[in-house]
């Protein structure tokens, strides 16, 4: 028996191309390819999730803080943030919020993933290390000196780190049953 993989088929239209799974035929002694199947259908409505949250910064430019409003870790994060953070110069919103929601989606981000602290400014977003050390940079002293050295650690490294707390904060921190903040 020949294993015949199917070769996926490109084709250039406005509208959305759907391609399904290619479908692979065991022949004993023909050699016919498959073919991949294809369906074009209407593009879904798009939503340009900049411009619909942009109303979140017409009055107040402060970067917002989206967290995981059920985590011990990031609820802590959070108090930690405020308390150091005496100009307050950082919003907070949970993740599981519409609101958080609807940033996650501005920032790329499914809607759903509770993965990473993300913090949203007007014109970027940022996330894992990255989020935390940008929100280092807005809170007192010594801690911008602090991110700024955190800077010279190659990011994979940074990021490495931060998935592993992440990845076992419920385990070590616990979880709470609604967001405390």
């Amino acid at each position: 028996m020949a294993l015949i993989p199917a070769v996926p088929v490109v084709a250039a239209t406005t509208a959305r191309l759907t391609v399904l799974p290619p479908i692979v035929r065991f022949r004993s002694t023909s050699l016919r390819r498959s073919s991949v199947l294809a369906s074009l259908s209407s593009p879904p409505e798009a939503v340009d999730w900049v411009e619909a949250t942009s109303s979140f910064f017409e009055q107040d430019t402060r970067p917002i803080m989206l967290f995981d409003g059920v985590c011990n870790l990031c609820n802590g994060g959070v108090k930690f943030v405020r308390d150091n953070d005496r100009q307050r110069r950082i919003r907070f919103e949970a993740l599981q919020s519409e609101a958080g929601k609807n940033l996650l989606r501005r920032s790329g981000r499914a809607p759903d993933d509770i993965s990473s602290v993300v913090l949203v400014e007007q014109n970027r977003s940022y996330i894992k290390s990255e989020a935390v050390l940008k929100i280092m940079e807005y809170i007192d002293l010594p801690f911008p000196q602090l991110a700024f050295f955190l800077h010279f650690v190659p990011l994979f490294v940074r990021d490495f780190v931060y998935e592993n707390i992440a990845d076992n904060r419920y385990a070590v921190f616990g979880r709470s049953e609604s967001c405390e903040i």
